[in-house]
């Protein structure tokens, strides 16, 4: 078995994150591992065909990567005290969730799930899956919500 030096933690900053986030941090202390947080901003250059200025769309992309920084620093402060480091960057995020796994060498991917079903599913589709179907190191799905 390989040893577990990176975990890469995918989140999304919703409700779900900090459950998601504990999940990577536990199994970085129980395995020695360093992890990284990583939210990926979406990419809203698909949006340039809908008559919307390019000015605006890039400022628009501005203002949610400072908020993503700002969530990424409130994120990180609760897991303070544990060898975490966070990381926001823009694109399609199933895409650069993998690419960061090759790039930052990690050994494991964290992701939550969400659930999504009917229409929901088919419209945005589901990044988990994506990343399961296609990630070339281990992925632990996080199921963020109780069941009732």
């Amino acid at each position: 078995m390989k040893d577990i030096k990176k975990i890469l933690c995918a989140v999304d900053f919703s409700e779900a994150t900090a459950r998601v986030a504990d999940w990577a941090a536990y199994l970085g202390r129980t395995l020695g591992a360093e992890v990284l947080l990583l939210y990926v901003v979406p990419d809203m250059g698909r949006y340039s065909d809908f008559q919307v200025s390019a000015g605006y769309i890039t400022g628009f992309e501005r203002e949610i990567m400072n908020g993503a920084r700002l969530n990424m620093e409130d994120c990180l402060d609760t897991l303070e005290g544990q060898n975490v480091q966070g990381l926001v960057v823009m694109g399609d995020p199933a895409r650069e969730i993998l690419s960061a796994v090759t790039e930052h060498r990690a050994n494991l991917v964290v992701i939550g799930t969400h659930g999504r079903k009917g229409l929901d599913r088919i419209i945005f589709g589901s990044v988990a899956d994506q990343v399961v179907k296609t990630s070339p190191v281990p992925v632990i799905t996080v199921r963020p919500y109780d069941r009732a």
